[in-house]
């Protein structure tokens, strides 16, 4: 399947959340119609795509119907009041089904919702589906999912990425304003970058992960997509800050964000110091990607940055320990799925016992990649195995926090590719898993040292497809972030 679909979007069109809520409180649109004008593209296009598990019309009827009811009685409607947006199916949605793209949970309906999507409502936006992905998690292409690919609307031969490729190209597609995702290795901004969109890897702790189902419990964060640095800075004000019912979670507020957009884009970043990081500007990244990495540079030194170049020396063994730590997480988080509390449940014939019970349930019910990084985990975390694998990956951990540290003594924030390639083709990375793992070569780092990043378009590569760039920064560090990234966002323009 060759061809694209119409995904452009300007800003400050009517299509960005930013605008959307804008209207719709001042009563200049309705959310009903809003909302109508997003189904119609799903109409016309999903069949191609395929970005969602579950499209959910009329409890998004309802929902805009409300939000509409509430103006005209002249109440607060929140800061997205209208705004379309969908969910990575890994986030609970209480009675309605969410099964992570795997057969295991296929027909399961959570008791809770996540508390993103309570955050979400609770500012008027109207959830109009639940997103593909990589099943669990795993995989950074989409092509992993129980229910089929999703395709990258700016070239359906190509993936979005992954592991949250479905909401990449919900957005990129035009299906829904913002979406949110999560990032356990760099599944919200290598897809970002894939399919032209911004995405954001919030700081470790500042977006509550209660009802997200866990793939690995010390990397997971959720994070918005978006067309703009702006609507990403709403969605991040709406679902920060502290809760109670996540133990990991900062006792910090929510940020405040978009104002720091609009400095950017308005005043520069005179005597921002950036440094671009060696070992992830080096061999393995396209020739492409490289110049659009020096474009972002420029800009930056145009808006008043100085901008020299660091060395993260730990960074180069990101790869080795994400793929011990993130496995050994999945082995024990993917345990809960027995066949006994909840999800697909298999027996032999004559009932068997309990084990063979538990075998032929994950064996129906978990796919490949799935069953390949559970072995892992195990086996990393096995007698014998543990202080020479999953030992070792903690403590090379620990030397990517102190190296990335020490740059961040030199410089304030970091400029690296996202992705080391624009989209690639369906199938061109399957064979061999290493091959596909190295795609998270440049995001990996940010999610074991805890700390935000952001991806954010940066012009096309030599195939027309789209090019994001990464900023790194120090935990909590988003404001600063969100206002260099907005020079480069502006400069697209």
């Amino acid at each position: 399947m060759s061809g694209s679909l119409a995904v452009s979007v300007a800003p400050g069109s009517p299509a960005t959340a930013a605008v959307i809520a804008a209207d719709v409180a001042a009563g200049r649109r309705s959310a009903a119609a809003v909302l109508e004008s997003h189904f119609a593209a799903i109409d016309a296009n999903e069949g191609e795509v395929h970005a969602f598990n579950l499209v959910l019309r009329d409890r998004a009827r309802a929902a805009a119907d409300a939000v509409d009811a509430a103006v005209a009685a002249g109440e607060s409607v929140g800061l997205l009041a209208g705004v379309p947006f969908a969910l990575k199916d890994n986030m609970c949605t209480r009675g309605i089904e969410t099964t992570c793209s795997s057969k295991i949970l296929e027909g399961w309906k959570p008791p809770y919702d996540a508390t993103v999507f309570t955050r979400l409502a609770a500012a008027g936006a109207v959830l109009v589906g639940k997103c593909n992905l990589d099943e669990f998690a795993m995989g950074s292409s989409t092509e992993n999912s129980a229910f089929g690919p999703t395709r990258n609307p700016h070239d359906l031969s190509k993936v979005p990425g992954g592991s949250s490729g479905g909401s990449a190209a919900a957005v990129a597609a035009g299906f829904a304003a913002v979406s949110l995702g999560s990032d356990t290795g760099g599944s919200i901004r290598q897809p970002a970058s894939l399919c032209g969109l911004v995405g954001v890897k919030p700081t470790y702790g500042l977006v509550s992960r209660y009802g997200l189902i866990a793939f690995a419990s010390s990397l997971d964060q959720i994070g918005p997509f978006a067309h703009t640095l702006e609507d990403a800075a709403l969605v991040l004000e709406a679902i920060g800050g502290h809760d109670r019912l996540d133990s990991t979670s900062i006792p910090t507020p929510a940020p405040s964000l978009v104002q720091a957009v609009r400095d950017g884009a308005t005043s520069g970043i005179a005597g921002l110091r950036v440094g671009i990081v060696d070992e992830l500007t080096g061999t393995g990244i396209s020739p492409d990607v490289l110049a659009r990495v020096e474009v972002a540079a420029a800009r930056l030194t145009e808006a008043g940055a100085t901008v020299g170049r660091v060395s993260v020396p730990a960074a180069i063994y990101g790869l080795a320990a994400y793929y011990l730590i993130a496995p050994a997480e999945c082995s024990s988080n993917l345990a809960r799925y027995d066949g006994v509390r909840y999800g697909l449940r298999r027996t032999g014939e004559g009932g068997g016992n309990v084990a063979d019970m538990m075998a032929l349930t994950r064996a129906e019910g978990f796919g490949p990649e799935v069953k390949r990084r559970i072995m892992l985990g195990t086996y990393a975390l096995s007698a014998g195995y543990h202080d020479a694998y999953y030992g070792q990956a903690q403590k090379v951990r620990t030397l990517i926090i102190r190296d990335f540290k020490r740059a961040y003594e030199q410089f304030d924030v970091l400029l690296t590719p996202t992705s080391p390639t624009t989209a690639f083709a369906f199938g061109d990375k399957t064979a061999d898993p290493m091959t596909m793992y190295l795609n998270d070569v440049c995001t990996i780092p940010s999610n074991l040292s805890g700390d935000p990043a952001i991806s954010v378009p940066c012009g096309v590569g030599d195939n027309g497809l789209p090019v994001g760039v990464q900023l790194l920064g120090p935990a909590l560090s988003e404001g600063v972030l969100f206002r260099a990234a907005a020079v480069i966002e502006k400069g697209n323009h």
